[in-house]
């Protein structure tokens, strides 16, 4: 990993904040997970992974994109402008934000596993079982 990256990435000052937010991840996140973990759309997936100062619910390196899960607390007053800071960070890093409500999770999981598939590289999809 070049040093731009090792300052970009997982700062190692912020790994006891994303050690808790993996330990702490909402049902959601963990339902999410269970279908991205283990190279299960053909590439691999972090959780919980430090960009800059910020903490992303999912990322994935292959296709240089950013999941990002809103719940209840991205409708709160105030976090829907830092949500708009935090991804244009993001996206001048040059990644790509994908967002999707808990409730698209819950509802539609298989949608959202589709439109994910929507960025990943080409010849890339779930692994055959």
């Amino acid at each position: 990993m070049d040093e731009q990256n090792q300052k970009l990435f997982n700062r190692k000052q912020q790994k006891p904040l994303r050690q808790q937010l993996r330990n702490e991840s909402s049902p959601i996140e963990r339902l999410l997970w269970a279908k991205l973990r283990g190279g299960q759309l053909g590439v691999k997936f972090r959780r919980q992974h430090g960009i800059g100062p910020y903490s992303v619910d999912f990322y994935c390196p292959a296709a240089s994109l950013v999941i990002e899960l809103d719940g209840e607390s991205h409708y709160w007053e105030g976090k829907q402008k830092y949500d708009q800071i935090r991804d244009g960070f993001i996206a001048q890093q040059g990644l790509r934000i994908v967002r999707f409500s808990n409730l698209d999770v819950i509802h539609n999981l298989d949608g959202v596993l589709l439109r994910i598939q929507e960025f990943l590289p080409p010849g890339t999809g779930p692994s055959p079982v």
